[in-house]
């Protein structure tokens, strides 16, 4: 895994990775916020892999190296670190991402150095950063941003700072060469926001490595509450903050705990986790709920959950509902926008229930402990959003913009 400084030099002890001559290869550059755990950057990593099997020659641009993922960077991409330091920002700044447009010049000198055939960015710090970085410091190198949520949304919830983000959003998308969505909601949701013909978004749903997932799924992760005879045990994945509304999960367990014994896995870090631990105390559930903090191998704890449980108010596609399929779990989520009934197929493969309804999660939770999905039924499913299928969608993508020269600028 060579690993480069943002203006291009391999450190001495890395050896240079080898440019890809054959005929229809590209150079993709693909630049996210880091390697710490997301749905985000396990979807880009796992393309990244992709790319590289298929061929083409893969840098991974990060504002910051540090996180759980470093070890799943594909050992036959290079990975860019920019040097962004999160901890200037305050706490607040640090979970919303706001830290990533710290990259910006150190991802300028690098598309100057070493420009890509084609830059795919992923999540709206990184698609802005991307934006703005491009039209100052390498107009030619051709952009494709990737909505990963509802602009709605992630707009929708700054209140007055809403207005100027959905400004600019709006001037940076529009200047992308092309755009790709994770599921038909993000993309509707954001042709009408932002102003942006329909025809523009291409949807590419997010992939999951069901063979990973489920070889990892196999380990055990050693906990005395998974012993047979144990309470049947709930377990709900994300990221502790507001979009996911862990709050509503834990009312609905307290009201399961009332009339029945399990227990509650939360696997997860962020900003909510200590309300969120005092909310379980003011409940009378704390005995019964354990947050886990992040777990690297979440598919262990899946594969092993009587219920898995989404709670979240809105959603680009949700990894975490399509990895509960891979290992057939069966599956409580919200009906929020967008992402969830799509791949739920409208609840075909999991109980939807309205945002923040405690009642109806706690009804949803005590029947699905009482009838059980078929396993195979939602492994089949799952097998709708692999990687193969996805790199095909984004390869398309990326072949349609990527520079036309590419092959005459690598053989001067």
């Amino acid at each position: 895994m060579p690993i480069s400084d943002a203006a291009g030099k391999k450190r001495p002890q890395e050896a240079a990775c080898p440019i890809n001559g054959i005929l229809g290869s590209m150079h993709i550059g693909m630049f996210f916020s880091g390697l710490a755990g997301g749905g985000t950057q396990r979807r880009m990593l796992a393309l990244a892999r992709g790319f590289a099997a298929r061929g083409h020659e893969v840098d991974i641009l990060v504002a910051s190296a540090e996180g759980a993922f470093r070890a799943e960077v594909p050992p036959d991409a290079g990975l860019v670190a920019l040097g962004a330091d999160w901890r200037r920002l305050p706490l607040i700044g640090r979970h919303r991402g706001l830290w990533v447009p710290l990259a910006a010049r150190a991802l300028g000198r690098r598309l100057r150095a070493a420009p890509p055939d084609v830059l795919l960015a992923s999540s709206t710090p990184a698609n802005l950063t991307a934006s703005l970085v491009r039209r100052r410091a390498a107009p030619a190198v051709p952009l494709v941003l990737t909505l990963n949520l509802p602009p709605s949304a992630v707009s929708g919830g700054l209140g007055r700072g809403g207005r100027p983000l959905r400004a600019l959003m709006r001037r940076c998308y529009a200047e992308a060469d092309a755009l790709v969505a994770i599921s038909a909601g993000v993309a509707a949701d954001a042709a009408a926001m932002l102003d942006l013909p329909a025809a523009r978004i291409a949807v590419v749903m997010n992939p999951i490595d069901t063979a990973r997932i489920q070889a990892l799924a196999g380990q055990d992760p050693g906990h005395p509450w998974l012993e047979p005879t144990a309470p049947p045990l709930l377990l709900a994945v994300g990221k502790l903050k507001a979009q996911k509304d862990f709050p509503t999960v834990l009312e609905a367990f307290a009201r399961v705990r009332a009339v029945r014994p399990a227990r509650l896995v939360v696997l997860g870090d962020g900003e909510e986790r200590q309300s969120l631990v005092h909310l379980a105390g003011r409940l009378g559930i704390a005995a019964d709920v354990a947050f886990m903090g992040f777990v690297a191998n979440p598919f262990a704890w899946m594969a092993r959950a009587r219920v898995f449980v989404l709670g979240s108010r809105f959603e680009g596609f949700s990894n975490v509902l399509a990895e509960a399929l891979a290992v057939g779990c069966t599956i409580v989520s919200t009906d929020c926008p967008h992402g969830p009934r799509e791949l739920l197929d409208e609840g075909r493969h999991g109980r939807l229930v309205p945002v923040g309804d405690a009642s109806a999660m706690a009804e949803a939770m005590l029947a699905a402990l009482d009838d059980p999905a078929d396993p195979g039924r939602q492994r089949a499913r799952a097998a709708r959003f692999s990687v193969g299928r996805a790199v095909d969608g984004y390869l398309e993508v990326l072949t349609a913009v990527a520079a036309p020269d590419r092959h005459l600028r690598r053989a001067g």
